[in-house]
């Protein structure tokens, strides 16, 4: 049967009353393909589809009907019938699929999709703290040509430079190509650079002084090799699909702590002069579909997301972000409301560049870029990595197009000067302009390493098959230890070590001692036995780096695959550690390398102390290993990790304590986010679980420090552990399967993701958000609330436009096109992006440009707008928070106290006056602190409230609005277990006028 049409929300409705609406009608002018190219494009995108499913049949034709071997001819007739019937029940099904995506494709797809059309692009330099750069970029913009202009925002194409991406520079003028490269936990395709804890670790230790430390890190490491803007740090995927395969890269899937970690992350690397991006906006919540073809289907998946939901989960920590002063946003691959992220007018100019006053620049993704002017008008500030729909095909959707589209005034000079002049003034505003931490090129500046080749001469242009240009590429600096930044490799083992989570210790069985005091023994020779099983425990044995962007399971996790991983330097696996850590003259050890578990049990019956690795993986999604491809397939330990923690703790021992067989068996978890663990949680042999997510290089050191106690376990989860899949929400699962040839994920749970739901639908988890063991006890008391008179009006105040600075006047003329001509006896790369002319007719009219829909209505400022990050006053303390922590066991240690809101079930409504329900989830995170306490000691731990941590998101006024009602505050150690509570009113009802 034919498939239904799909609809889509609107951005614009409140979550509550969200109804779904069909598309646009297919004869709507504006129903148009929304991957035009540049007006002067010969590759209209409709050709590239048509050509790509007659390549697509033609290809599936020869494989079904190839030649046949030799046989009867009845025999082959009948062959050849069901092939040809096979092949007919597969284009039927593709068709029937097609007809039901291009139907959105072709109704539903205008150039802002389902998204509220948001133009002209604000301006940038509006921000005080901006002004200066912006002015120190506008005389530098204002000496540019044209050419030169649009060299700066368009990528050279891929793997035409030494980064991974790399812009033009402007040589005359001293502006440099900018060397842009992954990623979030290290140094991507670059040599003797650490490979840090990945961000779910980080965020496990919930230490905000670390979090700094390690983004400090990556910056320094950066501007050491010579690369301008690091691509990270991620909160995008926000975490809302349990089983994403990019959850890893990013914190956790609470906004708050996710926004914190993205904002200590971005003060560490920027204090290192080197540009963070912030990635990548927004509902990159799952790897399949997340480009066109690269699963199939013509269009990347849409997220349709309503607008509440938006602002009080995925744009938060993009806000927190920008708060930071972060450099460069990333666009998405996906669409959002069926409109592509990176031509979203509403995404971009709406709310990062007007409401939440991003004044850097924003860049897409790998060819996340779908569009020439259409992009450009949106909000896009440059092209990455330079290249058009395809990779390294040389013909850039801007580039040269770029040029033309100003020439023709498609584009106007305004938004191309706005996109240049917010690029340099990133690179001035970072302290890139000092020639004392960033010589030029002259004076051995610029990259010093290669990402396409480990020899120390290479190609500098590899990705141009003409290209015969060499010179030394590497020069093997090493960062990782440095008299500016010291040892980054302690750092990083610190890093892992508090980014382990003890989430079971029955009857305290951690730590273990080194020796054979303190643990019973079977062995006449008095020696304990203790046995390391599975493969988790040992390196890869091809090669820490053997699979390229770390893209399989084999050997024990560090990271997850993709483009955010890194080389290892080395890798520190924890069999390695364990054997190192143990007194040998006391302790025999046992090594059992795979996950095999046959005849495991009597090895396990011959140790007095089981030490089981499992793991569970996922990745980026042009990776795929075995059947895993990107997203995981379920939230299971992987490679039977299950059954080897039963076989084991089944028989671990052998002995018996009052008559009962007693088995001491300690699980260790690698993990990319949450997995299910009730298989044998519950099994009398499993005595300790700790969760070590992706330690990095010094995974096996960090363990050690937590086993034997030599430091006391302080992580905490970023994420619920629920008891299986379904607990998590029907709408938590990944899409495989498309509904469309524009797939469409619809986030109808809205607020409601991780402890949000559980908490929601009163489902106990297995372990809950923020839960965590350590090896002493605490006590939280006095909690003490101060609200302040910020709460007694609903509204935050009126955006004020007197404080903003005033963006540089350029000269808005249209250049003379006869300068933007290839210049005689200039050499030219194959594949290579330039942004030169072939001649003057190239760039003269043809034709009035079919501008988007309500390009031609201009969208005033916002109210909830006014500063870097939104409104100041949704900055202004609303309350502040004093309790009191004790220590109450016998060791030092440190707790993780976290303070949770819940707001009022009803409210007065801003607009009627009239009481009306406010569906909130029942608590929601918004401060914690980190504190160390001497055993017997007490410490005071102090907090504050904003205006915008006791707000919700009103849809109807656009604001962050107070309600009226009683707002409870609960202080605790995770979002189920609270110790300290007290209330009081938000008077609202109030507002500025």
């Amino acid at each position: 049967m034919p498939l239904k049409p799909l609809v889509a929300y609107e951005l614009d409705r409140p979550f509550s009353d969200q109804q779904p609406r069909h598309s646009l009608d297919s004869d709507d002018s504006h129903a148009v393909d929304e991957l035009d190219p540049l007006r002067d494009s010969k590759r209209p995108y409709r050709d590239n589809a048509s050509h790509s499913l007659r390549s697509i049949f033609h290809s599936e034709k020869h494989a079904l009907l190839g030649s046949p071997p030799r046989r009867s001819s009845r025999r082959w007739s009948r062959l050849r019938f069901c092939c040809y019937l096979f092949f007919l029940v597969i284009v039927t099904i593709f068709l029937l699929l097609s007809a039901g995506g291009l139907w959105v494709y072709k109704a539903g797809a205008s150039h802002d999709g389902e998204s509220e059309p948001w133009y002209p692009s604000p301006r940038g330099g509006t921000v005080q703290l901006w002004s200066r750069s912006y002015r120190r970029a506008a005389e530098l913009v204002g000496q540019m040509t044209l050419v030169e202009k649009v060299n700066i925002t368009t990528g050279t194409g891929w793997s035409m430079g030494l980064c991974v991406g790399n812009t033009g520079p402007v040589d005359r003028l001293g502006f440099p190509s900018l060397c842009l490269q992954d990623g979030p936990l290290g140094l991507r395709f670059v040599d003797n650079a650490t490979a840090l804890p990945a961000g779910i670790t980080i965020a496990a230790s919930w230490n905000k002084q670390l979090m700094y430390d390690r983004g400090r890190a990556q910056g320094l490491e950066a501007r050491l090799k010579g690369i301008n803007v690091i691509l990270g740090p991620s909160v995008g995927p926000l975490g809302r699909l349990p089983a994403g395969g990019r959850n890893w890269e990013g914190f956790s899937a609470d906004p708050v702590l996710a926004g914190t970690a993205a904002a200590r992350t971005i003060h560490g690397i920027q204090s290192q002069s080197v540009m963070a991006t912030i990635k990548h906006f927004v509902g990159n919540e799952q790897e399949h579909f997340r480009q066109s073809w690269e699963w199939g289907t013509p269009n990347a998946l849409s997220s349709n997301i309503d607008d509440r939901t938006l602002h009080e989960l995925y744009a938060w920590p993009f806000a927190e972000a920008i708060r930071a002063g972060v450099a460069s946003v990333m666009c998405s691959y996906n669409q959002v409301n069926n409109s592509y992220a990176c031509q979203n007018s509403k995404l971009m100019n709406g709310i990062f560049k007007d409401e939440l006053g991003f004044q850097g620049f924003v860049q897409s993704d790998w060819l996340a870029q779908r569009s020439g002017v259409a992009s450009a008008l949106a909000g896009l500030d440059m092209s990455m990595p330079g290249d058009g729909l395809g990779w390294q095909d040389g013909k850039s959707l801007w580039g040269s197009e770029l040029t033309k589209a100003v020439l023709n005034s498609s584009v106007p000079v305004e938004r191309l000067d706005d996109m240049v002049l917010r690029i340099v003034a990133a690179w001035y505003q970072h302290g890139q302009g000092d020639d004392r931490r960033w010589p030029n090129t002259t004076l051995g500046g610029g990259p010093n390493f290669s990402s396409w080749t480990n020899d120390e001469v290479g190609n500098l242009h590899p990705g141009s098959p003409d290209s015969k240009d060499t010179s030394i590429v590497n020069k093997y600096v090493p960062v990782r230890q440095t008299a500016e930044g010291g040892n980054h490799d302690a750092l990083a083992r610190r890093i892992a070590t508090e980014g382990i989570v003890l989430v079971k210790n029955e009857g305290g069985i951690l730590p273990i001692p080194r020796s054979a005091n303190g643990l019973a023994t079977k062995a006449k020779d008095g020696k304990l036995r203790v046995g390391i099983f599975g493969e988790d425990a040992y390196p890869n044995p091809k090669g820490n780096n053997a699979c390229p962007d770390r893209g399989c399971n084999e050997g024990t996790l560090a990271m997850g695959w993709g483009s955010g991983a890194v080389e290892l330097p080395y890798l520190v696996s924890p069999a390695e550690a364990l054997h190192e850590e143990f007194d040998n003259a006391t302790v025999q050890v046992t090594d059992w390398k795979t996950n095999s578990v046959r005849k495991v049990d009597g090895t396990a019956a011959a140790q007095d102390l089981c030490l089981v690795f499992i793991n569970s993986d996922a990745g980026e999604g042009f990776i795929r290993w075995k059947t895993v491809m990107g997203d995981r397939n379920d939230l299971l330990p992987q490679k039977g990790g299950d059954e080897l923690v039963r076989e084991v703790a089944a028989n671990c021992g052998g002995r018996t304590e009052g008559g009962e067989a007693v088995s001491d068996t300690i699980v260790v978890l690698h993990t990319v986010g949450p997995t299910v663990l009730e298989r044998w949680i519950d099994l009398p042999g499993v005595m300790g679980v700790l969760i070590a997510h992706l330690p990095g290089q010094e995974s096996g050191n960090a363990l050690t420090d937590v086993l034997f106690g030599d430091y006391n376990p302080s992580g905490r989860l970023p994420y619920t552990i629920g008891k299986s899949e379904d607990d998590y929400g029907l709408d938590s699962k990944i899409l495989t399967f498309p509904n469309g040839a524009t797939p469409q994920q619809n986030f109808t749970e809205g607020l409601y993701v991780d402890y949000r739901y559980f908490d929601k639908h009163n489902i106990t988890p297995r372990y809950e958000f923020g839960y965590g063991l350590s090896y002493t006890t605490f006590k939280l008391s006095g909690l003490f609330i101060h609200p302040l008179s910020v709460v007694n009006t609903s509204l935050p105040a009126p955006r004020s436009y007197s404080d903003d600075a005033v963006p540089p006047h350029m000269d808005p003329r249209v250049p003379d096109p006869e300068a933007a001509v290839w210049p005689q006896g200039m050499r030219r790369l194959a594949k290579y992006v330039y942004p030169y002319i072939d001649d003057v007719e190239s760039a003269k009219p043809n034709g009035k440009y079919d501008y988007p829909k309500g390009y031609d209505h201009y969208h005033k400022s916002t109210e909830a707008g006014g500063g870097e990050g939104g409104n100041p006053d949704l900055f202004t303390t609303a309350a502040s928070l004093q309790l009191s922590l004790t220590n109450t066991g016998e060791v030092v240690g440190e707790a993780v106290v976290q303070i949770y809101v819940s707001l009022p079930s009803t409210t007065l409504d801003v607009i009627s006056n009239l009481t009306v329900a406010l569906d909130t989830p029942v608590r929601q995170l918004r401060a914690f602190e980190k504190v160390l306490v001497e055993p017997g000691s007490r410490s005071q731990v102090r907090f504050s409230l904003s205006r915008k941590d006791v707000s919700y998101w009103d849809v109807r006024v656009q604001k962050w609005v107070v309600p009226t009602g009683e707002l409870r505050v609960c202080a605790g150690f995770s979002s189920r277990d609270v110790r300290q509570c007290g209330s009081f009113e938000l008077v609202g009802g109030g507002g500025w006028s």
